[in-house]
C-alpha cells in the first residue's frame, strides 16, 4: 500500500493528569489579576469583614495581597481550603436556588493556588495566635524546601491575609499577554472601587506596594454617594440623582445613583450589582444608554450605579465560570 494512502489512525484518548486538569480550569476562572482580586474581595465580604486592604506590585503579577478583619478560617480547615470544590456555603445542588453568599463552588482559592505561589495567614477572634500556610496546586507545601508543610503559628490580627505571588508563573503565554502592569493595576483599582461603592460602610484601601499614599481610601460608615464623589470626583457626584423602587408583582427592588440631565461625562460608567454580585448585562447596558442618548448633552455619556435585588431562586448564579454574567 502506498504511504500516500495509508489510513489515518485516531490518536488514543487519554485521561488528563489531575494537575493539568486543575491548571486548565484555573486559567478559565482566574484570567487576570483583577479577576483574582474580585474573588478574594467576595471571600472577605462573605467572612463579614468591615475593613479590606489591597496591596499590589507590578499590576498584581508580582504580588496581589488582600487583608481583612473578617471571622477568619478555622485552623483545621487550612489543609483543604485550597482544594477544588471545598466550601462552607453549599452542601447539596439545590442550595444554589437560594444561595445568598458570593462564593459557593469552592474554586477561587484552588484556582489561584494553581497559577501562583499562595500563602494564607488567618486568625479567629477566639484564637491565641494566627496560623500561616503555603500552597501549590491546591495542597499544603513547605514555606522553605525541606521544612514541614503544616500550618505554623505566627503573629497576626483577627481576620485573614491572602498573598498571591508570581501570578501565572507557570502559564508563560498568559503572563506575556498581561505585561502591561499599569493596565492591570487600573483594572484592579476599578474592581476595588466598584465594590467599595456598593459596600458603603465597609472600609476599602488599595495601594501599590511601597507607595507612600493609597489610591483608594473609603471609610467605615461612609455613604454610597460619598464614596462615588471620592472615587469619581465631586462634579460627577453632584450631577447624580438617587433612585429607588419596588415591583411587588415581579418581586424586584432596586436602588442606585444615575446621571441627571445636567450630567457631563465623556466616558460611560456602568456599575450593575444583582443580589450584591458585580455582573455584566449587555441588554440592560444598551437599553440605558439608548434612553440617555436623547437626554444628555451631545457627546456626554451616562453614569449608572444600579443595585438590583431579585429572589435568589430566579437568578442562575452558576451560568458563567467567573460569575460575571
Amino acid at each position: 500500500m502506498s504511504l500516500d494512502h495509508a489510513p489515518i489512525r485516531p490518536a488514543p484518548i487519554r485521561k488528563l493528569d489531575e494537575v493539568v486538569v486543575n491548571r486548565i480550569a484555573a486559567g478559565e476562572i482566574i484570567n487576570r489579576p483583577s479577576n483574582a482580586l474580585k474573588e478574594l474581595i467576595e471571600n472577605s465580604l462573605d467572612a463579614g469583614a468591615t475593613s479590606i486592604s489591597i496591596t499590589v506590585k507590578d499590576g498584581g503579577m508580582k504580588i496581589l495581597q488582600i487583608q481583612d478583619n473578617g471571622h477568619g478560617i478555622r485552623t483545621e480547615d487550612l489543609p483543604i481550603v485550597c482544594e477544588r470544590f471545598t466550601t462552607s456555603k453549599l452542601k447539596v445542588y439545590e442550595d444554589l436556588s437560594h444561595i445568598q453568599t458570593y462564593g459557593f463552588r469552592g474554586e477561587a482559592l484552588a484556582s489561584i493556588s494553581h497559577v501562583s505561589h499562595l500563602s494564607i495567614a488567618t486568625k479567629q477572634a477566639d484564637s491565641e495566635c494566627a496560623y500561616k500556610a503555603c500552597y501549590a496546586d491546591g495542597k499544603l507545601v513547605p514555606a522553605k524546601p525541606g521544612g514541614s508543610s503544616d500550618p505554623v503559628p505566627c503573629a497576626g490580627n483577627n481576620g485573614t491575609v491572602i498573598t498571591a505571588e508570581d501570578l501565572f508563573y507557570n502559564i508563560l503565554s498568559r503572563k506575556a499577554a498581561l505585561k502591561n502592569t499599569r493596565d492591570e493595576y487600573n483594572r484592579i483599582f476599578e474592581v476595588a472601587s466598584r465594590y467599595a461603592i456598593h459596600n458603603s460602610g465597609i472600609a476599602f484601601t488599595c495601594r501599590k506596594a511601597g507607595a507612600p499614599k493609597v489610591d483608594l481610601n473609603t471609610s467605615v460608615g461612609a455613604s454610597t454617594i460619598t464614596n462615588i464623589r471620592q472615587i469619581f470626583g465631586s462634579k460627577i457626584g453632584s450631577s447624580l440623582v438617587e433612585i429607588k423602587d419596588t415591583d411587588a408583582d415581579l418581586d424586584i427592588e432596586f436602588s442606585g445613583h444615575v446621571s441627571s440631565a445636567a450630567h457631563e461625562m465623556h466616558k460611560s460608567v456602568f456599575l450593575l450589582f444583582i443580589n450584591h454580585r458585580l455582573v455584566d448585562h449587555t441588554p440592560i447596558r444598551r437599553a440605558i444608554e439608548a434612553l440617555y442618548s436623547s437626554v444628555l448633552p451631545k457627546a456626554s455619556r451616562p453614569f449608572v450605579y444600579l443595585d438590583l435585588r431579585i429572589k435568589p431562586e430566579n437568578v442562575d448564579v452558576n451560568v458563567h465560570p467567573t460569575k460575571r454574567e
